[in-house]
């Protein structure tokens, strides 16, 4: 009796080779499976406690703290006014529009110029006389007292002088010849503001006092 044949198996695809990763080399043989492992799918739970252990993510007591924290400081007056000092740029009513429109005006140089003008004065002086003078009304702060100051002395209006040479200490300006002028031409161009801002307060004060 001859042998039956035995049926043929079928020839199965060749499976592609895998495509190579350019970086494999430069980031080490643990790369790789890393990769595989995360493109598996870590575990959502897993991957939020480490970030809240590495401290990029707050747990729920924390940022509930801190919530809490933040509504009582905005429910206390002295925390609002302080977070509108800031908002407004410094210090006292530096965002009212009254004393803005003082700062737009030019009072400011010319207040700077006739305190010089009296004799040679530095930063924080002028800040605390002016305040005296206006009564807290124009309160200045140093991020605009100094820079008013260095560009009154660059445009060569005042002429800076350290009190101690030899190491940075405070520093006297003087009014130059230039500064006088400038100082005279102020004198007559603001004096309109100042004019119309003293009959306003007048008109305030007689409509709602008087």
């Amino acid at each position: 009796m001859s042998a039956m044949p035995q049926p043929r198996k079928s020839a199965r695809p060749r499976r592609a080779p895998a495509a190579r990763d350019p970086d494999a080399a430069t980031r080490g043989p643990g790369a790789q499976g890393g990769a595989s492992r995360g493109s598996s799918g870590a575990s959502p739970g897993r991957g939020a406690r480490a970030r809240r252990a590495a401290g990029q993510v707050p747990n729920r007591d924390t940022a509930t703290r801190e919530a809490i924290a933040q509504a009582s400081r905005l429910a206390d007056p002295r925390e609002t006014a302080r977070e509108a000092g800031r908002a407004g740029g410094g210090r006292g009513r530096a965002g009212d529009p009254f004393t803005g429109e003082l700062r737009r005006r030019e009072v400011l140089p010319l207040l700077v110029l006739h305190l010089i003008s009296a004799g040679p004065s530095y930063g924080n002086q002028l800040m605390d006389r002016i305040s005296s003078m206006t009564e807290g009304v124009l309160s200045v702060n140093p991020n605009t007292m100094y820079p008013l100051l260095r560009t009154l002395e660059g445009r060569e209006l005042i002429e800076g002088n350290w009190e101690h040479p030899e190491r940075r200490s405070r520093r006297y300006y003087s009014i130059t010849d230039g500064g006088r002028e400038e100082y005279e031409r102020l004198v007559v161009e603001v004096r309109p503001f100042l004019d119309a801002i003293a009959s306003s307060i007048e008109d305030i004060v007689r409509e709602v006092y008087e």
